[in-house]
Formats: C-alpha cells, sequence, structure tokens
C-alpha cells in the first residue's frame, strides 16, 4: 500500500469517527477541541456526554421558550437538573459549546461568551462527568482545574462539600424574588434576596438538629445518607439534621433550594414520579417570605388573608419612600396588631422606646416603608421592604404594624379620610340595624300575638266540634287516630282521591275492610266534615255507601266507609288497554237501576234533599255482588224540603254537568238527572259520551243515540260486546230513560223517582222528543217562564208526559 493511499485511509476512518461522535453522546470524558450544540444533538434529546455509571448527563435543557437552551447536568432516572451553567443567559439552537485547545470551556452565544470556566492556558486535559454527577475539568496528574461541585447553583448532592464562599441560589418567583442559602458569620442561612437581604432560616436556630447544646462556627456542610451534616473549621461534626427515616445505601439523595425558599430532600433513586420527604427546610409554610404575597397576613399552614385596613387596596397599597420628598407628603397606616414578621428573630432593633419614637423614626427615614413595634419589650423595627406577615403565636403580644403610604390631595391623610369614611358607614350601618330589628321585633309581636289567638279560638272551636259530635244520637262508631294508623299501615295503601282527600284501604283486627277517607286541610273540611257526619251517619240505604265511623281527634278528620269490592263502575263498562272483563247486560241494567234507586232516596226520602252534585261512573261504587252504591253524596249541596232551586258555586265533572251550571242557572235535583242520564248512556254504549278517536258522527255519543233511536237501529246504541235480545223490553226503555235524562231543560227531565218507576216497567216510557221537537218545546218553555203567572212556572214535563199511566210490576 503506497503513501498516499494510507493517508487517503486514515482521513476516512476520521471522518467515521467525527459523524459517529456527532450523532452519540460521549461516555465519561471529552478532550480538548471538542464542540457541538443543540442543533447537532436535538435527535439525542440534547445529551451530549454520559456518566459512566449513566445515571448523569450534560445536555442542552430546554427552556420556557422553546427555542432557548440551558447547559445543564441531569440525573436521568428522576429527570431533575441538579446544576447549571448559564442560568440568566439563555442560549439558541445554534450557539455552541466549545472545549478549545488552549484548555477553557466555555459556552458561547453570538459573538459573546454566556458562561467559561476561565481555565485559559491552564493545560487542561479532558472533562469528566463523574458517577456522582460532578462535573470535572483535569488537568496533568489528574489535577483538578475546576468543577461544578465547588460552583453549586440550586442543589447539593452527595460528596458534595458546600462551604464557606459558596452559595445555592433558588430560580426567582414571579416577582423576581430569589432566595439564597449561604454562610453568615460561622452560621448558615437562608435569606430572601430584597434590596437588603433578609434573614428568615440559620441552622444555629433550628431546634431540629441533633447536639442542640454544642455551639461552634460553621465552615462546611455536606449531604451524608439520609442526614445533612455541618462541620467546623477542623471537620469536627457540630450537628446533624436528620430528614428521613430511610437510611439505606441504594438511595441518592438531593437538597433543592426551590422557588419558593424551601430546602426540599429527594430519593433521586425513586425515579420520575420523586416526592420530597415531609420534612424542609423551614419546616413551617408560612416562615418562608413570601407563601401568600407582601403585606398578606399567613396562618395556619398557609391560609392567607388580607389585613382590614389594606383589603380597600387588595393588599396592594401605594407605598413611598421620603428619600424623593418631604416628610408632610407622607403619614403612617395601621396594618394591624399581634402580627410577626420573619426576619424580625434575625435583626437588632433600631431603638427601644415608646409608640410615638419608632413612628418619628420611620418618618424620618426615608428609606423605612414599615415599621414594626413590640408594647412589652419596646422594640422598634424598620424595613425598606417586606413580604408576607404571620399571625403571632398564641401567648405573644405580637407587633403592631404601620406603613408609610402617600397623604390625599387635599391635604388630610388617606388614613383619615379611610377612618372617617368608615366611622360614617358604621353610623349608617348602626342605624338602619336598629330600625330592622326593631321593625323586626313589632312584627314578631304582632305575629305571635294573632297566632296564639288563632290557636286559642282553633281550639275552642275543636273542643265545641268534638262536644257536638259527641251529642249526636245514633252516630257511627267513633275511631281513634292511632287505631286508623295501625289499620291503614300509616296511611300507605291508596285506593282513591275524594274531593276533599285521599281514601286508603284499612284493614281492622278483626279482617274487616274499611276505605278511609283521610280529609286534607281543615279550613275547607271542616263544614264538609260535619255534614257528612250528620247527614250520612243517618243514611241507610242499600244502593248508598253506608259510612261504619269516623275520626275527630284534635285536627285531625277522617271518614270511615265499607269498603267496596269491585271498586267503581268505571272499571267495568269501559274498554281497556288490559282487556279486563266487561259486565253483561243484565248485570249493567241492575246497576242502573240501583244507581237511580240511590239518587231517589237523596233527592226524595231523606230528611233533608240532597243534591249529589257529581254524578259520574267513578262515584257509582260496586260491592263484590255487583250492587250499585252511589259515593261521595256527603259533600253534595243540602237543601231544605221546601227548596226546588238553589244557586251555588260550580262542581263536578266536565262530561257530566247539566246545561244550567254552566250558564250559572239556579240549578235542583234534576242536576243530578241530567247526570245519571250520561252515565245511563256510557253503561248501554261502553264508551265515554265524548270519544275523540271516533269519526265525527260518532265522536259525541248522545247525539248519535238520539238520531239512531229515530232510525230506529237501537242494537247500534248498546255496546258491541254485548248479547242484546231485540225483544228484551228493558232495552228501547233504558235507551230512551236516558235521552229524557240528558234534556236540555230541567223541566224536560223526570224525576229520579219516575226513572225508577219507568226503568222497573212500572210506568210507561213516551218516545224523547226528536231534534225538532225538542227545539219547540225549548222555545215554548222559554216564552212559558216570561209569562208566568203567579201560581207558579209551567212544568212542561208534565204536559209531554200526561199520557203515562202506571202499571204493575213486570
Amino acid at each position: 500500500m503506497g503513501l498516499f493511499q494510507f493517508r487517503t485511509l486514515c482521513l476516512c476512518l476520521l471522518l467515521v469517527f467525527e459523524i459517529c461522535s456527532a450523532r452519540n453522546e460521549y461516555v465519561g470524558k471529552i478532550y480538548p477541541g471538542f464542540q457541538t450544540s443543540h442543533s447537532e444533538r436535538a435527535d439525542n434529546a440534547g445529551l451530549f456526554l454520559l456518566s459512566n455509571n449513566s445515571a448523569f448527563a450534560l445536555s442542552f435543557y430546554t427552556a420556557l421558550d422553546v427555542k432557548l437552551f440551558l447547559l445543564v447536568v441531569i440525573h436521568l432516572g428522576s429527570s431533575k437538573v441538579i446544576w447549571t451553567a448559564n442560568r440568566g443567559l439563555l442560549i439558541d439552537n445554534s450557539d455552541k459549546f466549545v472545549f478549545d485547545n488552549q484548555g477553557n470551556v466555555f459556552l458561547e452565544r453570538g459573538d459573546g461568551v454566556v458562561w467559561s470556566t476561565n481555565t485559559t492556558g491552564k493545560s487542561a486535559k479532558f472533562m469528566e462527568l463523574q458517577d456522582s454527577g460532578n462535573l470535572v475539568l483535569f488537568a496533568e496528574n489528574n489535577r483538578i482545574l475546576w468543577q461544578s461541585f465547588s460552583h453549586p447553583t440550586d442543589t447539593l448532592l452527595p460528596g458534595q462539600v458546600f462551604q464557606e464562599g459558596m452559595r445555592l441560589k433558588s430560580f426567582p418567583k414571579n416577582n423576581n424574588l430569589s432566595h439564597y442559602l449561604a454562610f453568615n458569620s460561622g452560621d448558615v442561612v437562608l435569606y430572601a434576596g430584597y434590596a437588603t437581604p433578609q434573614i428568615y432560616w440559620s441552622i444555629s436556630n433550628d431546634s431540629r438538629k441533633t447536639n442542640n447544646s454544642v455551639s461552634g462556627s460553621v465552615n462546611s456542610l455536606s449531604l451524608m445518607s439520609n442526614t445533612w451534616n455541618f462541620y467546623d473549621r477542623d471537620g469536627s461534626l457540630l450537628w446533624q439534621l436528620v430528614f428521613s427515616d430511610y437510611n439505606g445505601t441504594d438511595a441518592l439523595w438531593a437538597a433543592i433550594l426551590g422557588s419558593d425558599g424551601s430546602i426540599s430532600f429527594y430519593n433521586l433513586q425513586k425515579g420520575k414520579g420523586v416526592t420530597p420527604e415531609a420534612t424542609k427546610i423551614p419546616q413551617d409554610s408560612c416562615s418562608i417570605p413570601e407563601p401568600c404575597g407582601p403585606y398578606y397576613v399567613c396562618y395556619f399552614d398557609n391560609w392567607c388573608q388580607c389585613p382590614t385596613p389594606l383589603s380597600s387596596d387588595n393588599c396592594k397599597p401605594q407605598t413611598v419612600s421620603t428619600c424623593n420628598s418631604s416628610q408632610s407628603s407622607v403619614e403612617l397606616l395601621y396594618v394591624g396588631e399581634r402580627l410577626t414578621y420573619f426576619a424580625l428573630g434575625f435583626v437588632q432593633p433600631l431603638l427601644k422606646s415608646n409608640l410615638n419614637a419608632c413612628q418619628e423614626a420611620c418618618l424620618a427615614s426615608c428609606s423605612c416603608l414599615v415599621l414594626f413595634y413590640e408594647k412589652s419589650s419596646r422594640k422598634c423595627f424598620l424595613f425598606d421592604e417586606i413580604g408576607s406577615l404571620q399571625r403571632s403565636s398564641e401567648g405573644s403580644p405580637g407587633y403592631f404594624s404601620y406603613m408609610k403610604v402617600p397623604v390625599s390631595g387635599d391635604g388630610r391623610p388617606t388614613n383619615a379620610r379611610r377612618m372617617e369614611k368608615k366611622h360614617i358607614l358604621s353610623i349608617v350601618f348602626i342605624a338602619i340595624a336598629t330600625v330592622v330589628v326593631v321593625l323586626g321585633l313589632l312584627y314578631v309581636g304582632f305575629w305571635y300575638y294573632h297566632r296564639r289567638k288563632g290557636l286559642l279560638e282553633y281550639s275552642e272551636e275543636i273542643s265545641e266540634e268534638d262536644n257536638f259530635l259527641n251529642s249526636l244520637s245514633g252516630m257511627p262508631a267513633r275511631f281513634s287516630y292511632s287505631d286508623l294508623c295501625q289499620a291503614t299501615r300509616n296511611f300507605t295503601s291508596k285506593v282513591g282521591q275524594g274531593g276533599f282527600g285521599s281514601v286508603y284501604l284499612g284493614v281492622l283486627p278483626d279482617g274487616t275492610r274499611l276505605a278511609v277517607k283521610k280529609l286534607e286541610g281543615i279550613g275547607q273540611g271542616k263544614k264538609e266534615f260535619r255534614a257528612e257526619v250528620t247527614i250520612i251517619g243517618s243514611i241507610h240505604h242499600v244502593h248508598l255507601v253506608k259510612l261504619k265511623g269516623f275520626c275527630a281527634e284534635g285536627s285531625h278528620r277522617l271518614l270511615v266507609y265499607e269498603f267496596m269490592g269491585k271498586q267503581s263502575l268505571d272499571k267495568w263498562i269501559f274498554k281497556n288497554k288490559k282487556g279486563g272483563r266487561l259486565l253483561d247486560w243484565d248485570t249493567r241494567f241492575n246497576i242502573a237501576v240501583g244507581t237511580a234507586k240511590g239518587l231517589a232516596y237523596l233527592h226524595e226520602e231523606c230528611e233533608v234533599k240532597i243534591i249529589h252534585c257529581d254524578i259520574k261512573p267513578e262515584n257509582v261504587l260496586l260491592d263484590d255482588n255487583y250492587v250499585a252504591k252511589v259515593s261521595d253524596f256527603g259533600l253534595a249541596k243540602l237543601m231544605n224540603r221546601e227548596q226546588s232551586l238553589v244557586y251555588t258555586t260550580l262542581r263536578g265533572t266536565r262530561g257530566y254537568l247539566a246545561p244550567e251550571w254552566i250558564t250559572n242557572y239556579a240549578i235542583s235535583e234534576k242536576s243530578d238527572v241530567y247526570s245519571y242520564g250520561m252515565v245511563l248512556l256510557e253503561i248501554i254504549g261502553g264508551r265515554k259520551n265524548y270519544d275523540p278517536e271516533e269519526n265525527l258522527e260518532k265522536a259525541y255519543f248522545p247525539v248519535y243515540a238520539s238520531k239512531l233511536l229515530e232510525a230506529g237501529k237501537l242494537t247500534e246504541i248498546f255496546d258491541s260486546t254485548l248479547e242484546i235480545d231485540e225483544n228484551d223490553e228493558r232495552v228501547s226503555t233504558a235507551i230512551k230513560v236516558a235521552l229524557w235524562c240528558i234534556q236540555d231543560e230541567m223541566h224536560l227531565r223526570p224525576s229520579m223517582t219516575k226513572v225508577v218507576q219507568m226503568l222497573e216497567g212500572l210506568s210507561a216510557v213516551p218516545s224523547p222528543p226528536t231534534f225538532s221537537q225538542l227545539s219547540s218545546h225549548s222555545s215554548f218553555y222559554k216564552w212559558s217562564t216570561e209569562e208566568a203567572s203567579s201560581s207558579g212556572l209551567l212544568d212542561f214535563s208534565d204536559v209531554l208526559m200526561s199520557d203515562v199511566r202506571l202499571s204493575g210490576p213486570r
């Protein structure tokens, strides 16, 4: 092989090595002449130098702005950054990390340098990232020229000696405030980086350290297993602070100074989900400079509250210095008392005197913005800037605090104007509150008086009513309220809803079933209750539901009826989706007759005439043998025997109301006759009187039935499910009676006694008026009522039914 060929081969091998080096991170060491940038390492997440154990890496780290980068040493397992080169001066994608041939290592940005080891001309041989996380620059004979452990940022690692001249600096908070760990006169302290630094912790004052009785000057400190050790100048151990219960050798501890000002301890071996230990420095969250924000009061482990005098400014008062203005342009605003401040334990008071002298000292000092004064010790402290305040501990008197604020434009102190305004508002509030309280007391007294009076009157009424009920002869059985609660299982089995209350199923101890009606609303149902008990209690008829008892205890009003096993008629004549059994014609006819007899008894055989006012299938109940009984007549309109007409308010059910209800004419028992006629038609047809699902001709059943009667098509009127014998005279009788009962003019309707006679065949049934006849009759009736003589109204039903003759039973 010739010399030229050999040189060519060497050049190719060198190029291959350079390309591979550019694409892969170096392990352990890099040498002079090395340089790289983020753009060259982007495919490798910015990494370009690994420790031999692959635990740590030197890398370009993306900042908040993704186009800017930091040079950092990072722990790969936990992704925690443990050292930063250029914290304040970020670089872009093409800026270089350079290890030049003169032995200097630096980070360039454009034409300038943002970080350097400053080792030019010191014969640096290589840079190594050690397994401890220490980045070290070596000269010949492995002499250390520079190391990251001697230039810490915000993190300490095991084996790293932190000694005088070094400091940790946190990343700044939102307000650009950084916190520092440093040495101070033989002590290790944490301080806030205000214009005048303010200490908030020292190891000498921390009671958690071991050997607390030993004193001395700290010269260095380091992490050792699960403790933080503090040494004097001779290297002797002064104190230890144990920060974790775990002391295993596999742990890799790191102490990190956070942006909030506290030092937390992490075991980096726990990986990316690592959380800090419970022990931190300082331990109390309110003991750091700004847990809440300037001027807020921190208490109860980081609860924040703005002092009342500052709340109107959202805890952002307009502070002012007198260095560039006269003393007369400012005043002192009272902030509060029983306060304390984190720095008070680490500074000496300016003077010891009274509060006035302390205030004068603050006003005279152009740098004073806030003062703290302790009355018991007469100590006065002045500060040019403060963070968060704290509430003093129990048993401690705390400090009075004032802050310097500008005087208003009118020459009056801002605080004085605020206090005056507050005083006026207080007076107005007290005056309004007094008026409201007086009016409230008057209202309560007035309400109490009327309520007491009402209760007394109500009690007297109840007592009077109870005595009244006890004095009645022949009354039904009287039940106690507890008996009815037990019988109805606390009113859980509801079987219906009446006009004035709900109906519940009850069972007596002997097995007798009852229907218990519970009146709801004593103001509305009391009179009706008396009516039902006094009137219905004396009524006994086979076709009327029997009242078996009642309850009248205090405000409780209940009626106890016999229980009707087959419930109401509507469940047995109308087709339903459940496909229940419908009644045959014989049973239906007997129900129609029984209902008519019950109404006839109410109208003409009772001591007082009773108008039911709400006849409908739901109020016709059936016993176990399908015997019809009229219910809910206790709430009917009562009339004297001499009365034939009465005016009353509208009640009843739509579809069954007689026309006189709608036109506000006087009503009589003939109103019940009309409702009965509608029910009788529904019994015959097995359908509702109005069915919108039918065609227009059949929708309103009374008109349709009348037309079929005129046409002689009687069987088409009846329920199609019924087996009808056309020779059965009851068929035509029932239809004619129903149509007579629903005449618009009440005097054309027969009485219920006449209805019973016609249904039972004791009286002939003439054909009801056709539509043309009905029109002429109505006109004649109207004319007759206008020309009526003193002998009384002309009853046209007598004319139409003059040929009715009594006949024997069929």
